[in-house]
């Protein structure tokens, strides 16, 4: 048994029994991963998955016992392959992130860069997702960590380390009727225009829809996106108002107006999400620095590793962070 059986193994699981996917993802041919199974399975002495002709359906009630022992042997190898590529001040690597675009956009950049001045070796690849794809991601193992923001609940799916609060702005041309305001506008004021947000704000779960429901309030969704981009796009042709976070905001756009959003509409968390019971690169530790000065080296090394219990500082608003 080898740990390259192993990964093949789980690849499969992860790929919904899907070889061809399962060869994709490992950079392995589908017969040489078909192979490597086989070899695991008769040193096993029984089946790992469950067959239909030449197709595999899922996993037998023995494979599912080993993907839970092959998941944790992987986990130790991959923290001993991050422990002494630490202790041998190893600035190679790779560095996977799942976000949002939001945070790949506009909250990234100074941090990759920061990181990339400091280790040249380390290549870092961003995966923008939608907000729902980008903790399984991370539980998928194809990312490092995920950048998510939630406006309440502790994001599960890992450790969650809090790096700053932020609130939502609106959005209007300007000229727009809500551009005069000195005051941030009301809920019911917000609903008597078409709105243009974030593809999250039509969940009925969203805060923004929970915000508007409170009130008795029924949002008139115009248009969502995914891309902060491209919602200002299509408030500045007058398609509705935008609400959108205030990481989002450019002071360079003479054509917009950005008011506060109201009060009712709380406020949200970013989070880095970690894999448990990791031993973090020397990077990746770098890279969490960058986005929350706050927290500590130590303190969140440990935590990462499982040897204690993460107490982490109050995080900062957006841009009052040092």
């Amino acid at each position: 048994m080898t740990l390259t059986q192993l990964r093949y193994f789980v690849a499969i699981a992860d790929a919904g029994f899907n070889i061809t996917q399962a060869a994709e993802r490992v950079h392995a041919t589908q017969p040489g991963l078909s192979k490597q199974l086989k070899q695991l399975e008769d040193e096993l002495g029984f089946l790992l998955f469950v067959r239909r002709g030449r197709s595999l359906e899922g996993l037998t009630p023995a494979g599912a016992d080993v993907l839970a022992h092959a998941r944790r042997l992987l986990a130790e190898a991959a923290n001993i392959r991050a422990y002494a590529a630490n202790h041998r001040r190893d600035a190679h690597g790779r560095l996977l992130i799942a976000t949002t675009h939001t945070q790949a956009r506009f909250v990234l950049p100074p941090a990759v860069a920061a990181v990339r001045r400091a280790y040249p070796e380390v290549s870092v690849h961003l995966q923008p997702s939608a907000e729902a794809d980008v903790l399984e991601a991370l539980t998928r193992g194809d990312a490092d960590l995920a950048l998510i923001s939630t406006s309440g609940d502790v994001p599960a799916g890992g450790l969650a380390v809090p790096l700053f609060r932020w609130r939502r702005v609106v959005l209007v041309p300007r000229g727009h009727a809500l551009a005069t305001r000195a005051q941030a506008p009301t809920l019911a004021q917000l609903g008597a225009w078409p709105l243009v947000s974030y593809e999250s704000s039509v969940r009925p779960d969203s805060s923004l829809r929970r915000a508007f429901a409170a009130e008795g309030v029924e949002p008139r969704i115009a248009m969502t996106a995914r891309d902060a981009d491209l919602i200002r796009t299509y408030v500045r042709t007058g398609l509705g108002v935008g609400v959108l976070a205030e990481m989002a905001i450019r002071d360079d756009d003479e054509t917009l107006v950005a008011l506060p959003a109201p009060e009712s509409l709380p406020e949200c968390v970013s989070w880095a999400v970690l894999p448990r019971e990791r031993v973090l690169r020397d990077y990746t530790l770098d890279l969490l620095l960058a986005l929350a000065p706050q927290l500590d080296r130590h303190d969140l090394r440990r935590a990462a590793a499982g040897h204690a219990e993460p107490t982490w500082p109050e995080a900062p608003r957006w841009g009052l962070r040092r």
